[in-house]
């Protein structure tokens, strides 16, 4: 397994930002745990959520004094493929799950467990790429296994899901992000719940200056002194492009001037999104005013900081979501949302307070006319926005929830 390099960071820059109290609580509770060995193991370095918020993770353990370390697995395209296809299945698509299929995961994953080389007191699996690596090294290697699902199981297909509890067996815990998103038949007693959470200070929620901001975002082509609607996923049918292309066609008749930009991430665990990016392409057809940008086109964090700030309306309209961390940023950073009423966005969006929950391409629109008819009512609801996740989606609050687990768990109060 590959280690991740992470940078060095300090609890005291958080401070402005979330007071003294939060950060005396953090101390605390991690006094007991000073030291201890830790491990987290996803399937990116980069391009997803998961690597976003362990390389803010990883290194304010750090500075609370544990030993944590960061590994990523192994795996070769057909490997992604299958692990694709069951993020996907997970989540209830209706699709296969060959023999072959299964072959392909256990295999990877044996190969992984052999990787893992090293003993620590505690292993956070992420997510279902790596999730057969304790059963599969009959738990050697940690004295506590807790598996971190980051998508929707409550409704799973049945074939990925029967397949996959055998292996959730052999941990302590889990995590999920809402209690909604267990499973039928979860086989881990011990669950906690956990939301994600997003770093203020990272070089895509840091501070900008705005005419940075829009000297950033006029180099992909786009005029920033016209209305811009935004939306930040991965191409992925599940974040529905073509949906938020549709909607912003239905704006464009009555708001001429709008422009939409789909700003995306190609992570090498995810071989579907190249597929998704073209179809988006040819679904956008020939508009000038409509723009899809990835990492490849030098679209890297600071950038989509640019963009988040620059935009007038931010949207996600998924139709399935794990929670949307590109929500929380979008908020933090005093724009209203319009977001899909599913998953972890109502957490975060509070309809008709921080933004619209919408079910279809034309509430979308509708959405999308109103706040840029009324400007004012979307800068105060992005200004709510910010506040709500102050309050509830900073790393801070993530730390504080995982040491209290631990704590939990290890039998330290």
């Amino acid at each position: 397994m590959q280690a991740v390099p992470v940078s060095l960071r300090s609890l005291e820059a958080l401070r402005p930002l979330v007071g003294d109290e939060i950060l005396q609580t953090l101390r605390e509770l991690a006094a007991p745990l000073r030291g201890l060995r830790v491990l987290h193991v996803n399937a990116t370095a980069f391009g997803g959520g998961v690597a976003e918020i362990l390389a803010t993770h990883i290194p304010l353990l750090q500075d609370l004094g544990l030993e944590a370390e960061w590994r990523v697995i192994h795996g070769d395209d057909a490997f992604f493929r299958v692990t694709k296809a069951m993020h996907n299945g997970l989540q209830g698509m209706d699709i296969p799950f060959t023999p072959e299929m299964q072959t392909i995961w256990q295999e990877g994953n044996r190969r992984n467990a052999a990787f893992l080389e090293k003993d620590y007191d505690v292993i956070f699996i992420h997510d279902p790429q790596p999730a057969g690596i304790p059963l599969l090294r009959e738990r050697r290697g940690a004295r506590l296994w807790i598996w971190r699902c980051h998508i929707d199981t409550s409704a799973p297909n049945p074939a990925f899901w029967s397949f996959l509890l055998p292996y959730l067996s052999a941990y302590d815990a889990a995590i999920f992000t809402m209690a909604e998103y267990v499973g039928p038949g979860f086989p881990i007693p011990q669950v906690a719940i956990i939301p994600p959470t997003i770093d203020p200070l990272s070089p895509k929620n840091a501070p900008m200056d705005p005419e940075e901001a829009r000297s950033i975002v006029a180099r992909f082509g786009i005029d920033v002194n016209r209305p811009l609607l935004l939306q930040v996923s991965r191409f992925d049918p599940w974040k529905d492009p073509l949906g938020v292309i549709d909607a912003y066609r239905l704006v464009k008749r009555e708001r001429p001037e709008v422009q939409l930009a789909l700003v995306g991430s190609m992570a090498h665990d995810d071989p579907e999104g190249w597929f998704y990016y073209d179809r988006t392409l040819r679904h956008a057809g020939e508009d000038p005013d409509l723009h899809v940008l990835h990492n490849f086109h030098g679209v890297g964090a600071w950038e989509v900081n640019a963009f988040q700030r620059v935009a007038d309306v931010v949207i996600q309209k998924s139709l399935r979501e794990g929670f949307g961390l590109t929500v929380t940023e979008a908020l933090w950073k005093g724009k209203p949302v319009i977001g899909g009423r599913v998953g972890g966005i109502p957490l975060q969006v509070l309809d008709g307070e921080t933004g619209f929950l919408v079910h279809s391409v034309e509430e979308c629109a509708a959405k999308a006319l109103e706040l840029l008819a009324h400007p004012e009512r979307a800068r105060a609801m992005g200004e709510r926005g910010r506040e709500h996740v102050r309050r509830n989606f900073l790393c801070t609050r993530g730390l504080r929830d995982e040491l209290a687990l631990l704590r939990s768990l290890l039998g330290l109060g």
